[in-house]
């Protein structure tokens, strides 16, 4: 369960923002984990909730938006939507692909208080 430690790195992210901009308390955070980041959601925010007690994001409203899979195609040179690194061009059938979008894990948005 590699979402704990991912966990543990928007935590110190979140902590460092807060040091930073001399904020105490998060509202709502926002996450964008692609279909194609090779994260489980449901455990990256049991992992968040479980880690956020005492810290700047206890009590905070944790938001995930799953980005669709998107890559390109080299065979058939068409950009393609895909649910998993695993699957075959829609178009031609070919696994010559280079995955463009949905890879991502990153905060989006912090919804803070003074």
């Amino acid at each position: 369960m590699h979402e704990m430690s991912l966990a543990g790195g928007i935590l110190r992210v979140v902590e460092q923002t807060a040091e930073r901009e001399g904020f105490t308390r998060v509202q709502q955070l926002t996450l964008e984990a692609g279909a194609l980041a090779g994260v489980e959601v449901r455990a990256l925010r049991f992992a968040l909730e479980a880690l956020a007690p005492g810290s700047a994001l206890e009590g905070a409203e944790i938001v995930i938006q799953e980005p669709p899979g998107q890559a390109w195609c080299m065979r058939c040179g068409t950009t393609v939507a895909i649910q998993t690194r695993a699957d075959p061009c829609p178009h031609c059938g070919g696994f010559q692909l280079q995955p463009t979008g949905g890879t991502e894990l990153r905060v989006v948005d912090l919804l803070v208080q003074d």
